[in-house]
């Protein structure tokens, strides 16, 4: 019995996704149709024009305008920003500094520190029971 290799496809919204881009922002053509895995390969390693464009200046998806604001994508949602947006944009979010987002980077730091107070408590933990296995 021989194996027969499938090529993987994904859809264009899980491409770009992976690619970081809005997907309503792409062209048609990739909108449409599938995307293989050697396709986006492709994309990553040599990106078209309308891809360096959409990196460059947008409109962005949520997750990337929340790592661009340093926020997370709950807290751009309680500062009202529920849609795609332009690096142009991002930055006068930036420049204007509003109250928002000044709460939301505050918190978002508390939550890394939190993390990181977690992490070197389970090491510790895991340190001690590999010094002292009972």
């Amino acid at each position: 019995m021989t194996s027969h290799q499938n090529t993987q496809t994904m859809k264009p919204a899980t491409a770009a996704k992976k690619l970081g881009v809005y997907l309503e922002a792409t062209p048609a053509e990739f909108q449409e149709g599938v995307v293989s895995r050697s396709e986006l390969n492709a994309l990553q390693s040599e990106p078209p024009a309308w891809l360096v464009e959409l990196r460059r200046n947008g409109p962005h998806p949520r997750p990337v305008v929340a790592a661009k604001l340093g926020v997370s994508i709950a807290g751009l949602a309680r500062g009202g920003v529920t849609e795609a947006l332009t690096t142009e944009q991002i930055e006068a979010i930036k420049q204007d500094d509003p109250e928002w987002l000044q709460k939301e980077r505050a918190t978002q730091a508390d939550v890394r520190k939190e993390a990181v107070r977690i992490k070197e408590k389970n090491a510790q933990k895991a340190q001690k029971q590999a010094e002292d296995p009972r």
